[in-house]
């Protein structure tokens, strides 16, 4: 449990790093915007991959029993997760995470954007919200507590830093091709998920079918009922 205990520390204390105004600023000075967040990506990837092998070393101390209809709940909801990970990681997105070049956006096709304005950080909310009910333990707990604390804190800390980023005016008009919370907008009519394109769906549903082959093998657990 000490190994989970110190992942679960880095990843708090990586995550802090855009919250530190004047570490922010100093690093975005001395490697550039882009730069920045292409190394801070790639370092919160690592720490999470080790948070998820620290999770599967970690001791098994049960808090409650594990229905059978729990080990459904996330083959149905992964897919989704999936598709807006590689989705918001490869499209253009100025209003979140994202790979993309932010000035190729196209607010006519906003592609995954149309659907969350942050899909990187709701696919990690929607991982970890749908293995709780199927892993009682404390392992388990901790861990997917923490990231879905991610997922419900994360938007609202990145709206409010690109909203001072972009200028209101721009940010209000980029904000409403999309909205925080999944597929409101789309429901209520105010938009249509245009230029989704075949990457994300493609590379969403690939990336569901290798964590499939490989959850037995890094997690020690078959993520099949």
């Amino acid at each position: 449990m000490t190994e989970l205990a110190a992942a679960i520390l880095c990843f708090i204390l990586t995550h802090a790093i855009p919250a530190f105004k004047p570490l922010r600023a100093q690093l975005v000075r001395a490697m550039g915007e882009k730069m920045y967040i292409v190394l801070y990506s790639m370092m919160s990837a690592a720490v999470l991959i080790w948070l998820g092998f620290a999770y599967a070393e970690a001791p098994y101390v049960e808090i409650w029993q594990q229905g059978a209809w729990a080990r459904w709940l996330p083959l149905w909801v992964m897919p989704f997760a999936c598709i807006l990970l590689v989705g918001g990681l490869v499209q253009p997105n100025p209003l979140s995470l994202s790979f993309g070049d932010a000035d190729k956006f196209d607010p006519e096709r906003p592609g995954v954007v149309a659907l969350t304005r942050h899909p990187v950080i709701w696919a990690i909310g929607l991982w970890a919200i749908s293995h709780m009910p199927a892993n009682g333990d404390l392992a388990a707990l901790m861990m997917f507590s923490l990231l879905l604390l991610l997922g419900l804190s994360g938007p609202k800390s990145l709206d409010a830093k690109r909203r001072a980023g972009l200028g209101e005016d721009r940010w209000l008009g980029l904000a409403a091709v999309t909205s925080n919370i999944p597929l409101l907008a789309w429901i209520s009519g105010k938009i249509r998920p245009r230029g989704l394109g075949v990457v994300p769906l493609a590379g969403g549903l690939g990336l569901y079918t290798l964590l499939i082959f490989l959850h037995e093998w890094a997690i020690g657990v078959s993520p099949l009922p």
